[in-house]
């Protein structure tokens, strides 16, 4: 009985000295956290891409988001505020560009590979499994590169595969564009979706892919609209600056207006092309868009 006494009190005691270097431990750490000076981060993407369109919004992002929420990494390390942000984004099925932009933070704020492999293993039960699909596709491209890459200017952006593309759009790529080849820079897929009523086609590009400056021409009525459904690209009519496309963005293009489309040079694009009914309608090649012109798309 004495000795079994005995034992229940070591047992205790050495529970106890757990318990309490625990404590110290989850303490010191609270205070390194508290203790730590904060890191400014500065964001302008904001300002770059709608600064003179959306101001506001603008300032938001970069100012109070990026800014202020941010920056508060004594209270809260970027290692986790990435994590919350690239569940949050995954939750809701956003895996564009925003999302391999935040996968990039979380690899340069310390969050590892294989943490990042049980992150989205985990938010696949929870958020649905072709999201977490779409995430690892990704995921497994943002951590083939060298630590910040994104911010290398002397190495090439990685390449996603047509195989991984797929599984981030709704709509099949279909296959090579062959009949209009002579008419791209680059690798195109054409697949079509309706082919009765009103004639839709998902037109895919390979990253820096574009066609050649063109015009729908019509009597009356006529032209083109144009619905991003994946990745990243550019549409520009003559004249004017170029509008970058994303998932969602709805181009109407008129009639009788030169004009070309295509990817971004570090994604893939696909769009559904949708004609518009037209009299005495006709397409016009133009000559291709110029690399100089191109590179100057960032």
């Amino acid at each position: 009985m004495q000795f079994a006494w005995k034992k229940m009190t070591a047992a205790f005691i050495g529970a106890s000295i757990l318990l309490s270097a625990n404590f110290m431990n989850v303490e010191a750490a609270a205070m390194t956290t508290q203790n730590k000076k904060p890191q400014k981060i500065v964001q302008t993407a904001g300002r770059t891409q709608l600064g003179e369109f959306a101001p506001d919004f603008a300032r938001y992002n970069d100012d109070i988001l990026f800014g202020e929420v941010w920056s508060k990494n004594d209270v809260l390390p970027l290692h986790d505020r990435s994590i919350v942000t690239v569940c949050a984004l995954v939750s809701s099925g956003i895996i564009d560009s925003s999302l391999k932009y935040h996968l990039q933070s979380a690899k340069n704020n310390g969050v590892t590979k294989a943490e990042m492999a049980e992150i989205i293993t985990q938010l696949g039960f929870y958020a649905g499994w072709p999201k977490a699909w779409g995430a690892f596709n990704m995921a497994k491209e943002v951590y083939a590169e060298p630590a910040n890459a994104a911010a290398a200017k002397t190495e090439a952006p990685a390449k996603m595969s047509k195989e991984a593309f797929q599984q981030e759009i709704m709509f099949p790529i279909g296959q090579p564009n062959d009949a209009y080849a002579k008419y791209f820079i680059g690798q195109s897929y054409l697949a079509p979706i309706s082919t009765q009523q009103v004639p839709i086609y998902n037109v895919t590009f390979e990253p820096s892919c574009r066609n050649n400056w063109h015009i729908h021409h019509a009597k009356s009525g006529g032209g083109q609209m144009l619905i991003c459904v994946g990745g990243r690209g550019w549409y520009q009519e003559e004249g004017k600056p170029a509008v970058e496309l994303l998932p969602g963005t709805v181009v109407n293009i008129p009639a009788n207006v030169k004009h070309w489309h295509g990817a971004a040079a570090d994604s893939w694009m696909s769009h559904l092309a949708i004609e518009v009914e037209g009299t005495e309608t006709s397409n016009e090649w133009c000559e291709p868009v110029s690399d100089e012109e191109y590179k100057k798309l960032k």
